[in-house]
């Protein structure tokens, strides 16, 4: 699943592919929050990735959608 992560005070957003399922990515998030330390999420790639709770500005959480190939509009 694609998980992409705004950053306050950042241009970018953090986004990456995981194999958690969604509740156990919105388990993470939503303990990070009430919690006010760490969001750990792991990647495809057995990659740990952390992100200060107060820095979060949101989550978006979704199923990654298939390279769109060629000019005709789908």
């Amino acid at each position: 699943m694609e998980i992409k992560i705004g950053i306050q005070n950042t241009a970018r957003e953090l986004s990456l592919e995981s194999n958690q399922s969604t509740s156990e990515v919105e388990a993470a998030v939503a303990a990070a929050l009430k919690d006010g330390g760490l969001l750990v999420l792991v990647d495809d790639k057995d990659r740990k990735v952390l992100v200060p709770s107060d820095k979060i500005a949101y989550v978006e959480i979704g199923e990654p959608t298939g390279r769109r190939v060629g000019f005709g509009a789908i």
